[in-house]
């Protein structure tokens, strides 16, 4: 078999890739997707009505269209499906929160090498709001969560379950879709104070008020109120240090019925730890924004959870869109 030839493309192919990146970020951040979801327009209409540079704004709508997410028919512009679907404000499968937060992110990455070299966060103070962030990041976990609940929650048997604690839930996504899908459950929320409007908020559409509450508190710091017979602990292990989720896991556990189930969702490296791409570089998100983040692997939060007296514990088949997996147990 003959050998491809060795060119320096695919490396300067990865090297610039932030390029399309930055023209992604600059269309959501600019809310271009929504105003062109309203109909096909041109960039002297769009500059105009959104208050942009004439030329400037022709060039990034090209470059999106380049980029397979807008089409291009003479001067005129509209959303491709899958802007339309996930970029546009007026879809209900709206992504765009996250990728905000994603362009929050940027300042940390690009001193990637300095965490490297000091083995601590790179977070500087960001020229965005403390509000912003809140608001990008709860509601872009809200979106993303509000995507991926559905197919994941009839992945898991609740059935015969009463109570479920939704540990470090934010807006309670999870706990909205396992109440909806396991008539006679219901949820309990723990998270931070600040989280509390948002949570209740988004309890409140979904009319589920009268079987979810929340309960505030920081679940490394303070008692995990009431007794549950399930506990789902959806991306939270990856923002702590070993030690520190050790002590999650054996609050989690203290709270569990016997014969109740312990529930891990989170990116779950391989054993090598050398994959799946992007839980090994999720970790190094961790690496540059937290103390001591890091990505587990399925054998790191096995010994977790055997540690804290789980058994009967196994890997589900279920798969994320990011490589997320589930790991679950029985409390004896």
């Amino acid at each position: 078999m003959a050998t491809k030839e060795l060119t320096p493309g695919k490396l300067l192919e990865l090297s610039g890739a932030y390029w399309q990146t930055f023209a992604l970020h600059a269309g959501v951040k600019l809310d271009l997707f929504t105003a062109i979801e309203q109909g096909p327009t041109t960039a002297i209409k769009a500059a105009s009505a959104l208050g942009l540079d004439r030329r400037a704004l022709a060039m990034l709508l090209d470059a999106l269209s380049a980029m397979d997410l807008l089409e291009k028919q003479g001067d005129t512009y509209a959303n491709r499906p899958m802007a339309a679907t996930f970029l546009s404000k007026a879809s209900p499968r709206y992504i765009g929160f996250m990728i905000q937060h994603h362009l929050h992110l940027v300042e940390s990455w690009a001193k990637l090498d300095e965490a490297v070299k000091t083995g601590k966060a790179v977070e500087q103070k960001s020229r965005f709001t403390d509000q912003e962030q809140r608001e990008s990041f709860l509601m872009g976990m809200f979106n993303i969560a509000m995507a991926t609940a559905p197919t994941l929650v009839p992945t898991l048997d609740l059935s015969g379950k009463k109570h479920l604690l939704d540990l470090g839930g934010g807006p309670g996504t999870y706990a909205i879709h396992f109440c909806k899908s396991n008539p006679g459950l219901r949820a309990t929320i723990f998270d931070l104070p600040t989280t509390r409007p948002f949570a209740e908020k988004t309890v409140a559409k979904f009319d589920l008020g009268q079987v979810i509450e929340f309960e505030a508190g920081d679940f490394l710091k303070d008692a995990i109120p009431g007794s549950y017979d399930a506990v789902w602990l959806s991306h939270i292990l990856h923002g702590d240090a070993p030690q520190d989720c050790d002590r999650i896991i054996q609050k989690a556990v203290s709270v569990l019925q016997p014969g109740g189930t312990l529930i891990i969702h989170d990116f779950i490296l391989d054993n090598t730890k050398d994959g799946p791409l992007f839980p090994a570089l999720f970790s190094l998100n961790m690496l540059v924004r937290t103390e001591n983040g890091q990505a587990y692997s399925e054998a790191e939060i096995t010994a977790m959870l055997t540690k804290a007296g789980i058994k009967n514990i196994e890997r589900t088949p279920y798969k994320g869109p990011t490589d997320s997996g589930i790991l679950l147990g029985l409390k004896p």
